[in-house]
């Protein structure tokens, strides 16, 4: 592990020592290194950053807004706003402009710094309720908008270290809009010492590596990319390698090969696909060997996944194989990796277990918001395929008779900001936040999540089942379904919309095909996955019917959270007809629409 001090108290502390321990450090940089930023620099940027909104008003508990893609300048300006002893509050950029007025209005924010991009939607945004008093463009100038020199200014009577010394372990961190698949979004205020709290708890079931390199590319607005990349950064000296477009993460894995990634399965999913494809394209001799190396991956996971001892003979045999997976790893840029965390979405088992046999190091985790994103996670050399592992030290966990998993810690939220009924039905009298997830707890301690509570489908005969594991199986079913939303609820069986994957169509699909034809292949396409899937699942669960969706569902808009939730209630709502239809046809073909 690195030498990392435990005592600070404050996010504000920690980057102070980091920075002074190693100041010549790649602290922040950009693809090929086109921008590098050391530690030093990153210092001298928080320190601008802080007295620059000091110069425009920025007070002790003032919120702080910041719209951004991944780039270096968004880690200094949320520093920066810790240092003033400010709140920062990160929105997502797909949001539109009446959402983002309605969080920066709830939130109080006054000052906002974006990027010229944003400038327009943010100035929309203020013909809603919300109003910025200072609005700053940080890259280069746009119209109604301060330049970063015209923000930078030196503020008489600020005392810099003063003030990021007075920063409290109580003090708020960060405000974090939930994206929600219902109703407007709920701010989550997360202090100091929750942040920290959490950190200590999975470093010290994951460790860390001197100098580690990670690709931050989730968005900073949720919890997860904060407490996976940005604050360890600040605790640990991470590199972070700052991707813009998630579109764009392999060749930025490729050109960082990370020693830590997080991820929703989806990325994975992808890596897999191109993984595949790789050893598809390889003849003779050398796909001989790679499917033999991989062969004895399968047979060493399962023995381990049964708890059986792996013979010498095989684990000699994998050891001297693991060059040629190795290899493969490396082709995505996953072949220096530590720790492979994914969760926030049901992992198939099957895709984990692939990742496995390769020999990276995958862990499944589950958490939420308001218990700063990690909760349970497997150890690293005892995963277990369908579970999200063991509680991180410090937390406590149980059931309600219903499923519903209650969590306890010293690091979950302070409360929902403004909302104080809900704050009291969330956290009960003896500290016990209600997740509102079903799961179950084996003989260990392991959790598995079922679902959502509010989310179970139960048919018209009574039978309970998850959606989520549901749609899951057929995602795993075949890389050209991007998204599947199963529908059920008090109906007779099951049906689905399956949005296909426009890349991976490209690919499948032979490209002299066009018009009907294409559609009329795709077609056949998602018919074999989906049948596939139905294999894996149980009778009841069984999809009978879905509709083809040929336009995508995208982050923050009608169908999608920016975080990639389903919004349930708007998608039924938007594809009635379609679901209608399926549930009225009595013949066996499937329906087909694109969205319009």
């Amino acid at each position: 592990m690195t030498d990392v001090p435990s005592t600070a108290s404050s996010l504000c502390e920690a980057f102070q020592n980091t920075s002074l321990r190693s100041p010549d450090s790649v602290a922040l940089r950009t693809l090929g290194d086109a921008q590098v930023i050391t530690w030093r620099q990153y210092a001298e940027g928080v320190r601008r950053t802080a007295e620059g909104l000091h110069a425009h008003g920025v007070r002790p508990g003032d919120r702080v807004g910041v719209m951004m893609v991944n780039r270096p300048e968004f880690h200094i300006v949320d520093t920066g706003a810790l240092h003033a002893r400010a709140v920062p509050v990160s929105i997502y950029n797909s949001l539109p402009p009446e959402q983002i007025a309605w969080i920066l209005d709830d939130a109080g924010v006054e000052v906002m710094i974006t990027e010229a991009r944003f400038v327009p939607v943010l100035l929309a945004a203020q013909e809603h309720r919300w109003r910025a008093r200072v609005l700053v463009s940080i890259d280069q100038p746009a119209e109604g908008a301060l330049t970063r020199d015209q923000f930078e200014t030196v503020s008489t009577g600020f005392d810099f270290d003063a003030s990021w010394r007075a920063v409290s372990s109580t003090d708020l961190a960060t405000i974090s809009y939930t994206s929600g698949t219902t109703g407007n979004p709920k701010g989550v205020e997360l202090e100091h010492r929750a942040v920290l709290g959490n950190l200590r708890a999975v470093e010290s079931v994951l460790g860390t590596v001197p100098h580690p390199r990670v690709v931050s590319f989730l968005p900073a607005a949720h919890v997860a990319e904060r407490v996976f990349s940005h604050y360890p950064s600040i605790l640990h000296g991470y590199t972070l390698t700052c991707c813009p477009d998630p579109a764009d993460v392999v060749r930025h894995l490729i050109d960082t090969r990370p020693h830590y990634v997080f991820s929703p399965p989806r990325l994975f999913e992808k890596l897999r696909t191109g993984i595949e494809a790789a050893v598809a394209a390889t003849a003779g001799d050398d796909r001989k060997t790679i499917d033999d190396a991989l062969a004895l991956g399968y047979e060493k996971v399962d023995l381990e996944q049964r708890g059986a001892a792996v013979p010498a003979g095989l684990a000699v045999r994998y050891d001297q194989a693991r060059i040629h997976l190795t290899r493969l790893l490396g082709a995505v840029g996953l072949d220096h990796v530590q720790v492979a965390l994914t969760g926030s979405a049901p992992v198939n088992p099957d895709l984990l277990r692939f990742f496995l046999a390769l020999g990276l190091p995958g862990l499944e985790g589950w958490g939420l918001s308001e218990a700063c994103a990690f909760a349970t996670m497997n150890r690293p050399g005892s995963m277990r395929l369908g579970s999200a592992g063991l509680p991180l030290p410090g937390m406590a966990i149980r059931l309600l008779d219903d499923g519903e998993i209650l969590l306890r810690s010293p690091w979950l939220m302070k409360r929902y900001h403004n909302r104080p009924e809900l704050t009291a039905e969330t956290i009960d009298s003896e500290g016990w936040l209600h997740t509102g997830d079903i799961g179950t707890i084996d003989d260990e301690g392991r959790v598995a999540i079922v679902d959502r509570k509010k989310e179970l489908i139960i048919n018209a005969f009574g039978k309970n089942m998850s959606p989520a594991n549901i749609e899951a199986t057929l995602k795993d079913a075949s890389p050209l379904i991007a998204q599947a939303c199963v529908i059920g609820d008090n109906r007779p069986y099951n049906v689905a919309l399956v949005v296909v994957d426009s890349v991976i169509a490209g690919v499948e699909v032979r490209p002299h095909l066009s018009g009907q034809d294409r559609l009329d292949a795709i077609t056949a396409l998602v018919t074999e996955s989906v049948a596939r899937a139905n294999k894996s699942l149980a009778r009841v669960e069984q999809i009978k019917k879905f509709t083809l969706l040929l336009d995508e569902w995208l982050p923050g808009g009608v169908e999608l959270s920016p975080t990639m939730k389903l919004r349930r209630k708007a998608i039924s709502a938007r594809y009635q007809a379609c679901i209608e239809a399926m549930y009225a046809d009595a013949s066996d073909r499937t329906a087909f629409t694109e969205r319009g």
